[in-house]
């Protein structure tokens, strides 16, 4: 685990078709989880559910559903797994070009060229935007190829105005296959990823990658725009979130569970971070369900 990169997903629309359509359901789950990336974009709709979202450098949790949008070699993790409790997952996946190398320089698409540029960094939608574009892309399902391709365009522009969003990576982080440090960074985020309940001291992330510790911090705030202490709390966090909706533990174990060894600390880094503390989330989420 603490040596896996990111694994390169290589996707093959059916014959005759020029972008990939998957609709997932309790009888037919998703089981994509691994960390990886692909040069399509990828638009996602979550139908209802909570679950922690790792796409670049980002990590957060989402409940009632999720709409994202997915830049080309951006590596991510599949949005749902067995605990999630949605009721269905759908799934657009398209190379930028799948409609010729030209196709969206034209002017009427002038909308679609700047969302394909943005969200390089990966956009998560929400409000009336993620319930309309959800069941637009649910109604795929039942209509032809043809209608299915226009309906895409279509989606894709109403998503271009849209002004409910917000850019998960500001600067990008996709994968460029010529950069040999890419194995670096992966490393670092798998190791959090499996010993985020653990202290991880800079000394030990630092000397995981053969770097020192300054040149580790250098390199790391450069990547992700984030300091190493301040991604892996991050990290810790989310975890917390999730255990707050999902699970039926007192904070103080919700604490100790997500890798914090100071109550107090906890409580502060929580509401600085999702701006309530967690009685208040675990609250607030209780009366959303209901």
């Amino acid at each position: 685990m603490i040596n896996q990169k990111p694994i390169f997903e290589s996707i093959t629309p059916d014959f005759g078709h020029s972008f990939t359509y998957q609709k997932f359901d309790e009888l037919r789950n998703n089981k994509n989880n691994a960390w990886h990336y692909h040069p399509e974009i990828e638009l996602v709709y979550v139908n209802g559910g909570s679950g922690k979202r790792q796409i670049g450098s980002h990590i957060s949790y989402y409940t009632d559903g999720d709409l994202i949008l997915i830049g080309g070699n951006l590596p991510h993790c599949n949005l749902t797994n067995a605990l999630t409790e949605n009721k269905s997952e759908t799934v657009i996946q398209m190379l930028p070009n799948f409609l010729g190398e030209n196709f969206f320089s034209l002017p009427e698409l002038k909308t679609i060229q700047s969302l394909l540029k943005i969200c390089k960094g990966g956009i998560a939608f929400y409000g009336t935007t993620k319930i309309k574009i959800g069941e637009k892309m649910e109604v795929l399902e039942y209509q032809t190829d043809f209608q299915r391709l226009l309906s895409i365009l279509n989606i894709l522009n109403e998503l271009g105005k849209s002004q409910e969003y917000n850019i998960l990576n500001a600067e990008g982080f996709a994968i460029k296959t010529e950069t040999k440090d890419n194995d670096r960074i992966n490393v670092i985020f798998n190791y959090i990823k499996s010993n985020f309940k653990d202290e991880i001291t800079l000394d030990e992330i630092a000397n995981l990658v053969n770097m020192t510790v300054p040149s580790f911090c250098r390199y790391f705030k450069k990547t992700t725009n984030k300091t190493f202490i301040q991604f892996s709390n991050e990290y810790r966090l989310v975890h917390a979130s999730k255990l707050l909706a999902e699970q039926n533990l007192t904070i103080m174990e919700v604490c100790y569970e997500s890798g914090f060894n100071n109550f107090s600390h906890f409580n502060k880094s929580f509401k600085n971070f999702t701006g309530q503390n967690p009685s208040e989330y675990r609250n607030e989420l209780k009366t959303v369900i209901q």
